[in-house]
């Protein structure tokens, strides 16, 4: 995992509400300071830096004056919504102090459930960090309700890491990583260096599938990198509060439990894009697209659709087919049927005076695309 951590391009940094907030004594601008900085620095190396933070509600309760976690609903959207406020500001600030920009991001279940909202989150976040800018993002809790809360930012992370293609998740939390068992309880328990993500021994470990151990605990954060691992990002969960732990981490240093993954990156999405998803419709390709499609591993520009074939949406998973017939990829739409048919054949310089709007220039944009 250590040199996997310093290969790491893309990474995504999640920390819990008891870090953000001094245990929720409130913000703590010196933590949050100490996390912007080191995710600077890595920007400086060339590294993509996103973060997942929580702290809203806790923020929230603090600001009007609640000593006490509300159970209703409304009133835990109520804090998310006053908490958000300090909580955005005060990453911005910090992270401009150390020449970064910031952008925050609010995403719900749903958001990413949708396809065609899931790719609007991707191409924004993949558009952010072409910029430079850190986005900062947290689960919409002032709209969300019990069907569609992520339930903790743990998994949150996870998918964010599957959003973005992700080389690695750091989870920081209060802890130092995966025990064997309760150390609290077992003086014979074992710190967990390493393990694979998935295991099943590691959920019991961390208190059994579906414990409640309450919003943050360590079962989360096994079942998080589980979820990581199923897109080919492996997991780190160390102690946020180690000194300079994130660049020590891409440094390649052993901090904390390594949760790897055992398929690659690129397999993952392959067989993400291939088997679990329902084709809605195909594109028909001329012999030179199909060429830099299938032989240079380059986007599908509309320039070389020659039908379009059904009727889907943006974010829909399509079928890309030679004029022979044959099905050369699949992958993510950027455009609807609808819109398809009409930049079809044409160059991306055409397309706000065909659609009124200027979208992206790829059909599939490569990342989106697998060869089948």
């Amino acid at each position: 995992m250590s040199s996997a951590l310093q290969r790491a391009r893309r990474i995504v940094v999640k920390v819990g509400s008891s870090l953000v907030t001094n245990d929720g004594r409130g913000l703590d601008a010196d933590a949050v300071g100490n996390w912007c900085r080191q995710m600077a620095d890595l920007a400086a190396q060339g590294r993509e830096m996103v973060m997942v933070s929580s702290g809203a509600i806790a923020e929230g309760m603090k600001r009007l004056g609640w000593a006490v976690r509300p159970k209703e609903i409304h009133e835990l959207q109520a804090a998310a919504a006053v908490g958000q406020m300090g909580l955005a500001q005060m990453y911005e600030s910090k992270l401009r102090e150390h020449g970064m920009g910031s952008a925050q991001v609010l995403l719900t279940h749903a958001d990413l459930a949708d396809r065609e909202r899931y790719l609007n989150a991707r191409s924004t976040l993949l558009t952010l960090l072409s910029h430079r800018v850190i986005p900062v993002i947290n689960e919409n809790d002032t709209v969300v309700n019990d069907e569609i809360k992520f339930g903790d930012n743990d998994t949150l992370g996870a998918l964010v890491a599957n959003l973005v293609d992700a080389d690695a998740l750091v989870i920081l939390t209060d802890q130092r990583g995966l025990y064997s068992a309760d150390p609290r309880l077992d003086p014979t328990a074992r710190f967990i260096d390493e393990a694979q993500a998935g295991a099943t021994e590691l959920e019991r470990m961390a208190g059994g599938t579906g414990s409640q151990l309450g919003r943050g605990g360590m079962i989360t954060k096994v079942l998080a990198a589980k979820r990581a691992a199923g897109s080919g990002t492996s997991t780190v969960i160390a102690y946020g509060r180690e000194p300079d732990v994130l660049l020590r981490l891409a440094a390649g240093e052993a901090i904390g439990t390594a949760l790897l993954a055992s398929t690659q990156k690129l397999a993952a999405r392959k067989r993400w894009m291939t088997d679990h998803l329902q084709l809605r419709g195909a594109v028909v390709i001329d012999d030179g697209a199909a060429h830099k499609v299938r032989d240079e591993g380059k986007s599908l520009l509309p320039v070389g659709v020659v039908e379009v074939q059904g009727e889907f949406h943006r974010g829909d998973v399509i079928a890309v087919r030679s004029l022979a017939g044959a099905e050369l990829a699949r992958g993510l739409a950027n455009y609807g049927s609808a819109e398809a048919r009409l930049i079809a054949r044409k160059s991306s310089s055409e397309f706000e005076r065909l659609l009124g709007f200027t979208g992206e220039p790829e059909m599939i944009h490569r990342d989106n695309l697998v060869l089948t």
